[in-house]
C-alpha cells in the first residue's frame, strides 16, 4: 500500500511523518474532504485523530480502540488531545489552543461521524472543558485492519451504502452553485458569492453586447482559480502562463476584432489601477492579440468607491446599467454623440 507524502517540507522525523501521513490517508478514504485543507489543517485534523485513537506510530493501528455509547473503552479531552500530540509527534502546541481543537482539527471527524464527541457525557455543553471525544467503534473496526492486503476493498465495502461527508457536501455545494453559460453554450457553476455573480454577469451581459463574440478563454472562481481555462488558444495568442499570480479575472476573445478582453471583477478590491495597467501591458508584451482592459463593477455604489484609483486607456462595465461604458481613455473618443 503506497502511502502518499501530504506534508511537503517538515522537520518531524520519518516515523512521525509516517504515522501522520497514514492517518491522512485513512481519513481521506473514510471520505473525509481533504482537498482545498491548507497543509498545517490537514496535519493538525491527522494528529487529532492519531490521539483519539491512541496511534503513536504505524505499529498501533491494530491496537485501537472505539465507544459504541455503551462500553466507553478511551476518550480524550481537549488539553488531554493537545497533550498526547506534544508528547507523541514533536509538536508545542499551547494548552490555550483547545477551542481550535473542538472548532477546527476535529470538525470534519465529528460531523462524518468518525469521532464521537461527548463520550459518556452526551448532555455536556459545547463549550465544556470536561467533554471527551472518543473513535467510534463501527470506524475503529475498519482502521484495526489498515495494512492488511484489501483494506481498500473493505472501505469500499463499509462506505458503499454510506453518503460520506466528501461526497454530501459536494452535493451541497453543485445545489448552492450559480450556473454560467458561456458564449460558446458550455455551462459552468460557480460558487455562490457577489465576486462571481459579478463575473457570471461579464459573461452573460457583457460579452454579449460589447464582445465581438469574443469567447472565453480563463474564467476563476473562489472555490476554483481555474474553473475554466482555454490553454491551447492562450498559447497561440503568446498570452503569458496562465499560472501567474497577476492573472485577471476573465479573459475573453474576439476573433472578429481580434482583441483580447482582460476584466478584472471588483467587488472589494483590484480595480486596473495605474500600477496594475503598467504590469499587464508588461506580462502582455507578446502578445499577438491586442488587449482591451475592463474594470467591471456591480453597480455604481461600487465604482464611487474606486472611481479615483482607475486608470487611463481603460474601460468599466457597471453591472446594473449593462448597455453602457465609461470609456477612460482621454480623447479617444472626443466628439458629438450622433444618437
Amino acid at each position: 500500500m503506497e502511502i502518499p507524502d501530504y506534508l511537503g517540507k517538515s522537520t518531524k522525523s520519518d516515523v512521525v511523518r509516517q504515522v501522520i501521513n497514514e492517518g491522512i490517508y485513512i481519513l481521506d478514504a473514510l471520505g473525509i474532504p481533504i482537498t482545498g485543507l491548507t497543509q498545517r489543517l490537514l496535519e493538525r485534523m491527522a494528529l487529532s485523530f492519531l490521539a483519539v485513537a491512541n496511534v503513536k506510530n504505524s505499529g498501533d493501528w491494530s491496537k485501537v480502540k472505539g465507544y459504541d455509547g455503551k462500553q466507553q473503552l478511551r476518550a480524550l479531552k481537549t488539553r488531554e488531545i493537545i497533550e498526547y500530540i506534544n508528547t507523541n509527534f514533536q509538536e508545542n502546541i499551547s494548552p490555550g489552543s483547545y477551542d481550535d481543537i473542538r472548532r477546527k482539527d476535529l470538525r470534519l471527524l465529528v460531523v462524518a461521524g468518525i469521532v464521537i464527541k461527548s463520550a459518556g457525557n452526551p448532555n455536556s455543553a459545547r463549550n465544556d472543558p470536561t467533554r471527551a471525544y472518543a473513535l467510534s467503534s463501527e470506524y475503529a473496526t475498519l482502521i484495526q485492519n489498515f495494512g492488511v492486503a484489501n483494506w481498500k476493498q473493505e472501505v469500499d465495502t463499509f462506505i458503499g451504502d454510506r453518503v460520506t461527508l466528501s461526497e454530501d457536501l459536494a452535493q451541497r455545494r453543485k445545489l448552492q452553485t450559480v450556473p454560467v453559460h458561456l458564449p460558446n453554450e458550455r455551462v459552468l457553476n460557480f460558487s455562490p458569492g457577489k465576486h462571481n455573480q459579478l463575473q457570471k454577469a461579464i459573461i452573460e451581459d457583457f460579452l454579449p453586447r460589447f464582445g465581438y463574440q469574443a469567447q472565453v478563454l480563463y474564467v476563476g472562481d473562489t472555490a476554483d482559480k481555474f474553473l475554466f481555462v482555454d490553454q491551447a488558444k492562450l498559447n497561440e495568442l503568446r498570452f503569458f502562463q496562465i499560472g501567474h499570480g497577476e492573472l485577471p479575472d476573465v479573459l475573453a476573445y474576439s476573433l472578429m476584432k481580434n482583441w483580447l478582453f482582460l476584466i478584472e471583477a471588483v467587488h472589494s478590491s483590484g480595480p486596473i489601477s495605474p500600477l496594475r495597467l503598467i504590469e499587464l501591458k508588461r506580462l502582455t508584451s507578446e502578445c499577438t492579440a491586442e488587449i482591451v482592459f475592463v474594470t467591471a463593477f456591480s453597480d455604481r455604489k461600487s465604482f464611487r468607491k474606486f472611481v479615483s484609483e482607475i486608470a487611463w486607456e481603460t474601460e468599466v462595465w457597471i453591472a446594473s446599467e449593462p448597455d453602457h461604458l465609461i470609456h477612460f481613455n482621454g480623447d479617444k473618443f472626443l466628439g458629438p454623440y450622433q444618437g
